[in-house]
């Protein structure tokens, strides 16, 4: 199969400068709604690259994420948000960045042409075949990434990847790809759009779907979600009302000894 890079070619509509507000939000969203069927359609590939993270940080490794531009922010995104929801350390799951975290917030020029800094920076965390590599890229032609991955493979460390594109550079060196075919954004190339509405929603099933089979979810409750501000202190408190059956005050008492709502259940049902 030859590789056709669909987020770059033209939109289906023309002249959106002669649309009203009205109108491009409407075509905008009719584009966006067609984003989850395109997900749907890579779930079996989704399932394979999280079978493979789940084992590997079963037994005490880690999930790198490794990005430019806007994949590579998706993806810094979804490891920063892993410690307040899961209770985890920032060690799990780490995301990294063509340019540094500089990239972050400001373009980095040419940062994601290097075909070296990729491994460079994974060096960096002392990175071994205990791991697990995700790459990111709409296009799945960044020399940043597919460089990263290929020095991945060499050293016998699990390979995937996320794009919107099929049988794309970094598809073809990932052993584990997802390949979530959008088609073409409403600005031409703008793959920030609906390639990276999909890539967003593919890491939210990565972390959500491992950190539950990782035991960091009690029911459908985040049980070791960090305390870390009065809307989630009121959240642990009436989860503990509601698993425990007890008054909001005893709950709230219990929530502030133990700073843990998984803690407060077991000391609550072991009697302390």
């Amino acid at each position: 199969m030859s590789f056709i890079k669909t987020t770059e070619q033209d939109s289906k509509y023309n002249h959106l400068e002669k649309m009203s507000v009205s109108e491009l939000l409407e075509n905008i969203n009719n584009e966006d709604k067609t984003v989850p069927f395109a997900v749907e359609k890579a779930l079996p590939q989704i399932e394979r690259l999280i079978e493979q993270i789940v084992i590997k940080l079963k037994q005490g490794g880690r999930l790198f994420y490794i990005g430019a531009g806007t994949s590579g922010r998706l993806g810094i995104l979804d490891a920063s948000e892993c410690p307040p929801t899961f209770g985890v350390d920032p060690n799990p799951v780490i995301g990294l960045i063509a340019g540094g975290d500089n990239a972050i917030r400001n373009s980095v020029e040419f940062a994601e042409d290097s075909s070296t800094q990729g491994w460079k920076d994974l060096q960096k965390h002392k990175i071994s075949n205990e791991d697990v590599v995700v790459g990111i890229a709409a296009s799945g032609t960044t020399p940043f990434v597919i460089a990263a991955i290929k020095a991945c493979n060499e050293n016998n460390i699990i390979t995937g990847c996320i794009t919107c594109n099929i049988n794309s550079p970094l598809s073809n060196v990932s052993r584990f790809p997802v390949e979530v075919v959008v088609g073409p954004e409403f600005v031409t190339g703008s793959s920030r759009m609906k390639a990276g509405t999909a890539q967003k929603l593919v890491l939210n099933m990565i972390t959500t779907a491992t950190m539950i089979q990782l035991g960091h979810i009690k029911g459908n409750k985040m049980v070791d979600m960090q305390l870390s501000n009065t809307k989630l202190v009121d959240r642990g408190t009436k989860m503990l009302m509601k698993e425990l059956n007890i008054p909001e005050e005893e709950a709230s008492k219990l929530l502030k000894k133990n700073k843990s709502v998984r803690l407060a259940i077991q000391n609550y049902n072991n009697g302390n």
